[in-house]
């Protein structure tokens, strides 16, 4: 390639992004959300969490682990309360499944239910499994910049691609423009109604990494009900193989 043909096709570049400055901001977008993403995952992690499920006459609390490995790869391990402890639950792909050591029965989830809840949380099971990729299934729009519980933020609204089996009709975050975490992100029904907020804090150092290590997931429709998720250790880029994710190793994790 001559540096003629280089220099017109950078000039080519150019005059696109000029045209069409949208395209440049949707491209940025997509970037931010993807560094987030990075962030908040990794190539791979082992972490142990704890999640307390508050409701308006009780409360319970479940403590699992989680492996992880790019978006397709994904299992949990439910180590309390004790009546759950053993369950787990695997992800290939598309595919998911659980496992229940008190009747030995694996179970294929379809993906319907997707968007319900998990062990009687306000996280669904797409939350837990990661399903869905935020970068991969979405159009991403950076809407707004705007301060939020100290932080200046970049707004970014995400809308379901096409082809996309998502659950959600739309999301909005506010991802930390200095440090790149999601702080509060927004979750719309199709018929762009809130359906819930996930408001992250308790800003950590884990992993030589700063992450939130709070989140409170909050239904909109009904304020007295609430999941907390705390983030008790979490490791990234861990040596984890393809094949640890299977339904032979449900039944061996620990």
């Amino acid at each position: 390639m001559t540096f003629k043909t280089i220099t017109r096709t950078v000039t080519f570049c150019m005059l696109i992004l000029i045209s069409n400055p949208f395209l440049a901001q949707d491209q940025h977008a997509k970037e931010i959300v993807e560094k987030s993403d990075q962030l908040m995952q990794g190539d791979s992690y082992i972490s142990t969490m704890t999640m307390k499920i508050v409701r308006h006459t009780w409360e319970r609390t479940v403590v699992f682990k989680n492996w992880g490995k790019g978006r397709d790869l994904a299992m949990t391990y439910i180590k309390a309360p004790a009546a759950e402890k053993g369950q787990s639950f695997l992800k290939r792909g598309n595919e998911m499944w659980t496992w229940n050591p008190k009747i030995n029965r694996l179970i294929k989830l379809p993906p319907s239910m997707l968007s319900q809840g998990w062990m009687g949380s306000d996280y669904t099971n797409d939350d837990i499994l990661k399903e869905s990729s935020i970068v991969k299934d979405y159009n991403h729009t950076v809407v707004n910049v705007e301060n939020y519980e100290g932080y200046d933020c970049w707004v970014i609204e995400m809308n379901p691609k096409e082809d996309a089996a998502v659950v959600w009709g739309k999301i909005i975050s506010h991802i930390a423009k200095d440090k790149f975490f999601p702080l509060k992100v927004e979750y719309f029904n199709e018929d762009d109604e809130l359906v819930k907020s996930h408001l992250n804090s308790d800003i950590k150092r884990m992993d030589n990494r700063e992450i939130p290590t709070k989140t409170i997931v909050q239904p909109a429709d009904t304020p007295n009900k609430k999941t907390i998720v705390i983030v008790d250790q979490i490791d990234f880029n861990m040596k984890l193989s393809d094949q640890f994710f299977s339904q032979q190793n449900m039944k061996r994790i620990r």
